[in-house]
C-alpha cells in the first residue's frame, strides 16, 4: 500500500500515517464493541430499563392504592356523616317522645292531684256542714255554759 501522508510537517514526515494497521485496529475496535455491546452494554441497559419499569410500576401501584384508599376514606366519611345524621334524628325523635311522655305523665299526675284536692275539699265542706249542722243546736247551750263559767253566775 502506498503511504501517503495526510498531514505533513514542515520537515516532510507525515503526522498521521494510515496503513493496514489502521484497518486492523478498526476491525478489532468493531469486534470489541460488538462483544462488549452484547455482553456488557445491552444487559446493563436492559437491567436499567427493568429497574425503571419496576419503579414506575411501583409508583403506579402506590398511586392506585392511594386513590383507592382516598375513595374508601371518602365513602367511609360519607357513611359516617349519614350515620351521625340518622343518630341525631333518632335522638331528636326519642327526646320528643320523652318530652311528650313526660308531659302526659305530668298532666295525669296534675289531674289526679287536682281531683284528689277537689275530692278532699268537697269532703271537707261536707263534713264541715255536717259538723256545723250537728253543733249549731248545741251552740247556744254551750255558749251559755261557757259564759256562766267565765262570769261565775248564771246567764239568761
Amino acid at each position: 500500500m502506498d503511504q501517503t501522508p495526510l498531514i505533513s510537517i514542515a520537515s516532510g514526515h507525515p503526522l498521521i500515517d494510515i496503513d493496514l494497521t489502521a484497518v486492523v485496529q478498526f476491525v478489532l475496535f468493531l469486534l470489541v464493541y460488538l462483544i462488549a455491546n452484547a455482553l456488557l452494554f445491552q444487559p446493563y441497559l436492559a437491567l436499567r430499563e427493568r429497574r425503571k419499569a419496576g419503579i414506575e410500576g411501583a409508583r403506579a401501584e402506590a398511586e392506585r392504592m392511594t386513590a383507592t384508599a382516598d375513595a374508601k376514606l371518602a365513602d367511609y366519611q360519607k357513611q359516617l356523616a349519614v350515620a351521625r345524621d340518622r343518630a341525631g334524628e333518632e335522638g331528636r325523635k326519642i327526646r320528643l317522645e320523652g318530652a311528650a311522655h313526660e308531659k302526659e305523665a305530668t298532666d295525669k299526675a296534675r289531674a289526679f292531684a287536682q281531683k284528689s284536692l277537689d275530692d278532699a275539699q268537697t269532703r271537707m265542706r261536707t263534713e264541715t256542714e255536717a259538723a256545723r249542722a250537728q253543733l249549731m243546736p248545741q251552740a247556744d247551750a254551750l255558749a251559755k255554759t261557757i259564759a256562766s263559767k267565765l262570769l261565775g253566775r248564771e246567764v239568761a
